[in-house]
């Protein structure tokens, strides 16, 4: 049998809540078109609370065993996802002198124009963008300057390479967004358009929530990596309720 070339376990989080998340849920709160924010969204910070529910990750995984925590540290260059990773590291989810490593195809979604609009902005500014996504579905409706989820999926097809290339048998944390956290899954799970649209239905991916997969030798000719558990944030339930935040996908250019 050939050597693994899957990482042993593999975790996928999303980052905290984010002051873009509140600005967001403030402005659909009012009916108004567009979210409030003066800074670019890779430059949206996380939200007190935020910091605090990337803290208790990071204590979860601290009272773990030494090898049941990440060894490999992957972030988005979006602000709240390094904050995210690096709140972890420092409450000894990882080792301290464990580098983030950014990886730039892990960024959110490309909104493009609808980027900052709630769903009434965008039905009032660019109602053909709203009926082209009524046809076209989500996965597939690319706004003009921003991505369809294909697009997403395209470009982390080429991180899973670079993963597979330089984390074989490693343990790997990778801390994103939640249209990265169900694109991985797509592309993880061999999953089809009906399926993953069905799981995105079911629940949005709460912030600073964890999927989980491991390696089953026992799978296929050269094994592969298995689902053990999605969206979990027992973390901060066990913690307090309040800590638990997870968001509708109200519009096509919230930013999350």
């Amino acid at each position: 049998m050939s050597a693994p070339r899957w990482p042993s376990t593999l975790w996928i989080v999303r980052h905290g809540e984010s002051a873009g998340n509140v600005a967001r849920d403030e402005a659909h709160a009012r009916g108004a078109e567009r979210i409030e924010l003066s800074a670019r969204d890779v430059d949206i910070a996380l939200s007190p609370r935020g910091k605090t529910q990337a803290r208790l990750l990071g204590e979860w995984f601290a009272a773990r065993n030494a090898d049941d925590r990440p060894e490999i540290l992957l972030a988005s260059p979006y602000a709240r996802a390094q904050d995210t990773a690096r709140v972890f590291r420092d409450s000894r989810g990882a080792a301290g002198d464990e580098p983030i490593c950014i990886d730039e195809r892990l960024r959110e979604k490309e909104f493009g124009v609808l980027d900052g609009l709630t769903t009434t902005g965008i039905a009032s500014v660019f109602p053909e963008q709203a009926e082209f996504r009524r046809v076209l579905g989500k996965f597939y409706h690319r706004p003009p300057g921003g991505e369809s989820w294909c697009d997403v999926i395209f470009r982390l097809r080429s991180l899973i390479d670079t993963i597979t290339l330089h984390y074989a048998e490693r343990r790997v944390m990778i801390v994103a967004h939640q249209v990265v956290v169900l694109c991985l899954r797509y592309i993880l799970e061999n999953l089809s358009e009906e399926e993953i649209l069905a799981i995105d239905r079911e629940g949005d991916v709460a912030n600073c929530s964890v999927t989980e997969y491991r390696f089953d030798p026992g799978r296929g000719r050269e094994g592969k990596l298995v689902l053990e558990s999605y969206n979990v944030v027992t973390h901060l339930e066990e913690s307090s309720p309040s800590t638990v935040t997870a968001e509708s996908d109200a519009a096509a250019g919230v930013r999350g």
